[in-house]
């Protein structure tokens, strides 16, 4: 299994392996993004979160050994294969339209701000 993996060709036991290793980052970190070191989207989610001064984990999928696993697990749960990935206080948020959206609409600050991931006056709406 390389790491363009796809889920037909992952074992079961793979995908659990992959889907677990998922869960435990999403849910490890008040921001969770499952990137790829090349594209320009995971690239602007990013520089968004650190404009914002949140805290977050980056998983440069990549870079992993198992990336492609992980990234096929990724799909399987939530129904999203494109990277970024975005994970807020241990729920999937979307993709890289989807965490533009809430900023603009003002949501992406209080999300943040409630999963722990930024200070309560620390960004700007």
């Amino acid at each position: 299994m390389g790491s363009a993996a796809s889920t037909s060709q992952m074992s079961k036991q793979e995908m659990e392996t992959a889907l677990d290793k998922a869960k435990q980052i999403a849910s490890s970190s008040p921001v969770a993004v499952f990137s790829k070191t090349y594209c320009g989207y995971c690239k602007r989610v990013k520089d968004l979160l650190n404009q914002l001064g949140a805290s977050f984990k980056v998983i440069e999928l990549d870079r992993e050994n198992d990336g492609g696993d992980i990234q096929s697990a990724l799909a399987e749960w939530t129904g999203q294969r494109t990277v970024p990935n975005v994970f807020i206080g241990g729920k999937h948020v979307g993709g890289c339209d989807n965490v533009l959206e809430k900023h603009r609409a003002g949501q992406l600050v209080i999300l943040l701000t409630d999963a722990g991931a930024i200070a309560n006056n620390s960004a700007q709406l």
